[in-house]
């Protein structure tokens, strides 16, 4: 697999204009932060997370900045249960009736163990939120993804999920299948939709999960969220109209 270092960017004023962009784990870290700069952008930015009261924060933030209203959505996506995914669906149908962008940014750390000890709930739930969710809410929107000229679907990578390092468990197996589904989704819309699919890694960056993952490091050597963002930008944007089935590293 080939992965590619993302290059300087600056996302034009407008660039988003009228496009309806949903984004999960939109609360806090980087998809509040992508959900924002999405807004003020132009987007019409859709919010996923479970926890309304976050999510209320990042809606007043983007209206506060001029930007459409976004729409709002709370929902567990680490619920197994499903019925929600068919109430996403009917409720951006009914909004928008067409789903220009997906990013799938809401993801679980797990345990940092070895795979001897890893607990196997534990295992399940990441395997669940970071991988099966991603697959089961592309195949729920897709009809939505169909709808718009130029879609774009971003999956959420790791360095982890490309060389297997030890004590990452079950989020580096998710994020490999990340990449994998990635694949095998561009592929299939290569030819005959006007959807197009990528992953963006990225990287060390000063979130909440970094922080649960390396609680020794020093946040101030990090990047902040703002900083890394523009991939998904220029992927959500009408710049990369045929970008495909490729890897980057945001940093």
């Amino acid at each position: 697999m080939e992965v590619e270092k993302f290059p300087t960017y600056e996302p034009r004023q407008g660039l988003l204009d009228g496009r309806v962009i949903l984004v999960t784990g939109a609360s806090e870290g980087i998809g509040a932060a992508l959900a924002l700069a999405s807004g003020r952008l132009g987007a019409t930015v859709v919010l996923v997370a479970r926890t309304a009261a976050k999510l209320e924060r990042v809606y007043d933030q983007i209206v506060a900045s001029g930007g459409p209203t976004p729409g709002i959505f709370v929902a567990d996506l680490a619920d197994p249960g499903g019925e929600q995914f068919g109430q996403l669906f009917a409720a951006l149908e009914k909004a928008y009736g067409r789903l220009d962008g997906l990013v799938h940014n809401a993801g679980m750390l797990g345990d940092r163990t070895p795979i001897e000890h890893y607990d196997v709930v534990t295992w399940q739930k990441v395997l669940h939120l970071n991988l099966t969710v991603p697959f089961f809410l592309t195949r729920t929107l897709y009809p939505l993804l169909r709808k718009s000229s130029d879609a774009s679907v971003i999956f959420t990578s790791s360095g982890v999920g490309r060389a297997g390092r030890p004590f990452w468990g079950a989020y580096a197996v998710s994020k490999f299948g990340v990449e994998g589904l990635m694949q095998v989704l561009a592929s299939e819309v290569a030819d005959n939709t006007t959807i197009r699919v990528n992953a963006v890694n990225p990287g060390a960056t000063r979130t909440a999960m970094r922080r649960a993952a390396y609680p020794a490091e020093d946040p101030s050597q990090l990047k902040d969220t703002d900083e890394i963002l523009a991939p998904y930008l220029w992927l959500l944007g009408p710049d990369c109209q045929k970008v495909n089935g490729r890897s980057f590293d945001a940093q």
